[in-house]
């Protein structure tokens, strides 16, 4: 399929504004960038912000509900962790999104404040959502959530954690989780060498390179690469994990090792269902608010929660 024209515009626009690729400034310089990158402000919700303890001190996890009055009490709920590689992202760059699936799906969603790299190098990230995610569902009560209808999920590095979460749920005994989200996923930090890793090298939004960048300030060493909460298309258990919806873009270098992994979780004998939104880029679905295919992507992901927890 071509790419899509609005997809075509927005990077057009990234181009006039010009600038070094990202793998060629430092962590403090992106991150900055990151964060002004604002997004139109998700529909209104009841949101709140909280502390609580985590593996290396506390964390933040702000927590989105509906407002509709007639969403039924308790609520299902989905612990969500943003993307940016590892390395940026915060509870303000995904906030709307945060907000959309609160609303469109009628359940309570956690957004995790995880550590980040490089600071935090693997597997502090794995284990900061793992912990938020054991809290969640341990005071379902007080939440006004329901300890049976608790899912995971994230956007790119985000549902890279989301699947490491799963995988450890399972091997720990709990939490019981009941559905994942994972939108164009990292699933395997091992090669950058995939078909669509060179297709869409560069001009695509996320880069080739770029993800070499986050992948070196991720890992602390180069064998955490072939660690299954690292790369989950490692893992040669994936048996008993939760049902997913996995969404890939076209013209995204990840689109292989998503699909890839994908089809390892139906080999497994997982429920998921794959949809690739051809056109489309990475992190199409934050943008939202200027890409159709992004707002349909929200859509089909909001009703998949809905019917797995809502």
């Amino acid at each position: 399929m071509p790419l899509d024209s609005q997809c075509q515009k927005l990077l057009e626009l990234i181009k006039q504004l010009g600038g070094p690729d990202l793998s060629e400034m430092d962590v403090a310089t992106a991150r900055a960038l990151r964060e002004q990158q604002k997004l139109p402000p998700g529909p209104a919700a009841d949101v709140s912000e909280r502390r609580i303890p985590g593996p290396g001190g506390d964390l933040a996890i702000r927590s989105y509900r509906p407002l509709d009055a007639k969403a039924p009490a308790p609520l299902g709920a989905l612990v969500y962790f943003h993307g940016g590689g590892f390395v940026l992202g915060s509870l303000d760059s995904h906030d709307a999104v945060c907000r959309q699936l609160a609303v469109d799906a009628g359940c309570a969603v956690f957004s995790v404040d995880y550590g980040l790299a490089p600071e935090n190098k693997f597997p502090r990230a794995v284990l900061d959502a793992f912990e938020a995610t054991r809290w969640v569902h341990a005071h379902a009560a007080e939440l006004g959530i329901d300890a049976a209808r608790v899912a995971v999920g994230g956007d790119s590095a985000g549902a890279a954690l989301a699947t490491a979460v799963a995988m450890l749920a399972k091997r720990e005994g709990g939490p019981a989780l009941a559905f994942q989200l994972l939108l164009y996923p990292v699933t395997d930090l091992r090669s950058v060498d995939t078909p669509s890793y060179l297709e869409n090298a560069n001009g695509y939004f996320l880069t080739r390179s770029a993800m070499v960048w986050f992948r070196e300030h991720y890992l602390a060493r180069l064998e955490d690469r072939d660690d299954p909460l690292a790369s989950p298309l490692a893992s040669s258990d994936l048996g008993g994990l939760p049902p997913a919806l996995l969404i890939t873009a076209e013209y995204d270098p990840l689109r292989d090792e998503g699909e890839a992994y994908a089809r390892a979780l139906q080999a497994a004998g997982v429920p998921c269902t794959l949809t690739r939104y051809d056109g489309a880029i990475h992190a199409f679905a934050s943008m939202y608010a200027y890409i159709d295919l992004g707002r349909a992507a929200l859509n089909e992901s909001a009703a998949a929660l809905r019917a797995a927890v809502g």
